[in-house]
């Protein structure tokens, strides 16, 4: 795979790039293209996203000084800050988010049998949102409040791997529970959800759909206990019962059991009261897989900290989406490329190496697993020394 490559070419390697020409086919991308293609766009994005750049003018800078290597890069067409901007501005952004699909696809798969920190042979998912602010004279379509713009990542995180298997953009004002109305619920699943997401009508939708739920309760939840079971209270436990709702407001729309868990958790010194459709699995179980679920809150403070989602190289909603979007891809080609090398170093850690070996000749596995450097002293203790380590 080396054979005098540089390291962003090797990583690059790891895309199926056959399915990106059908993205880019399927929304006819390249059309009337000639010298700057998607995959050109694609690549100067992605090289922003491993180096950590932050405008299109460091862009242009960086891989023109480098103009060289750019043909063994990938990148065939010119480097201009004003053609990147207009690639980003009219090439539709659902080319890089059907080819992320793609490549999330490939990386739930190879996380299939990771374990996520509850024994659990089923698929478990987080559901939540985060937000990303913007200024509203810049970004006006973004409608949040009155004197702020801002858009909303909604995201459905597969707990094993971490790897997000459903993303939606929006912009600030759309709530968090309209995303349960375009989410198809997978049979045989847990969705584990903060309780900003109660709504009865569509935690029925998910029964129907013979899924699972866990759900943080309201405080001034109307329901009536049907029995108990008994719990070991030095696990934390509380109660764990059967109830129906009697509020006539939710009543009608969830007629079906529910099974209701208090649990105390020591750590916090907080009372967490659960919701769940699951009446098989133990109650310390449904307790733990709701502790999981910050595995999402982790997850939207990574991307927003190592990748270039804060502040964006275009003003239009298209460029925003397919700025989100190849990030999105990067942060999974990542975790791809951990687990088929199979290393131990972190993802933080893989892409600080990255950011400065971009343009490197070495194995990949080579840069990412040596990590301590040759121990050679070159010490003169005759000199005198300005900064004492």
């Amino acid at each position: 795979m080396h054979s005098g490559k540089t390291v962003f070419s090797q990583i690059m390697d790891f895309l199926p790039l056959y399915e990106f020409h059908q993205c880019v086919e399927r929304y006819q991308g390249n059309r009337r293209v000639r010298t700057f293609s998607c995959r050109d766009q694609f690549l100067c994005m992605a090289f922003a996203q491993l180096t950590y750049r932050e405008s299109l003018r460091d862009i242009e800078s960086c891989l023109r000084s480098m103009n060289n290597k750019l043909y063994h890069m990938g990148i065939r067409g010119t480097i201009a800050r004003n053609t990147l901007a207009k690639a980003n501005e009219n090439r539709d952004w659902r080319i890089y988010a059907d080819f992320a699909q793609v490549l999330i696809h490939a990386a739930r798969e190879l996380y299939l049998n990771e374990d996520f920190g509850v024994e659990l042979k089923d698929t478990v998912y987080a559901l939540d949102a985060t937000t990303i602010d913007l200024c509203l004279s810049i970004f006006p379509w973004a409608k949040f409040r009155q004197t702020k713009a801002a858009v909303k990542l909604h995201t459905l995180l597969d707990l094993r791997g971490s790897i997000p298997s459903f993303v939606e953009i929006t912009h600030g004002k759309i709530h968090e529970i309209n995303i349960l109305d375009i989410l198809i619920p997978e049979p045989g699943s847990f969705y584990i959800m903060d309780r900003g997401y109660l709504d009865f009508a569509r935690l029925y939708t998910i029964e129907q759909s013979s899924a699972y739920f866990v759900i943080r309760a309201k405080k001034k939840l109307q329901a009536q206990r049907l029995y108990s079971r008994p719990v070991d209270k030095t696990t934390g436990l509380r109660c764990d019962q059967t109830i129906v709702l009697t509020g006539p407001n939710v009543a009608p729309y969830y007629p079906d059991k529910l099974r209701r868990i208090v649990y105390y958790d020591t750590t916090t010194d907080k009372r967490f009261t659960f919701l769940t459709n699951n009446f098989l699995l133990s109650s310390f179980i449904v307790a733990q897989l709701y502790k999981q679920r910050w595995k999402i809150e982790l997850f939207f403070k990574w991307i927003k900290q190592h990748l270039r989602i804060k502040a964006f190289f275009g003003t239009s909603e298209n460029a925003v989406k397919t700025q989100i979007w190849i990030a999105i891809t990067i942060y999974v080609l990542v975790a791809v490329i951990k687990k088929r090398l199979k290393i131990n170093t972190s993802p933080y850690t893989m892409l600080q190496i990255f950011s400065v070996t971009a343009f490197e000749k070495m194995p990949v596995y080579q840069v990412l697993t040596q990590t301590e450097p040759e121990n050679i002293n070159q010490q003169n203790h005759n000199q005198l020394q300005l900064f004492n380590f």
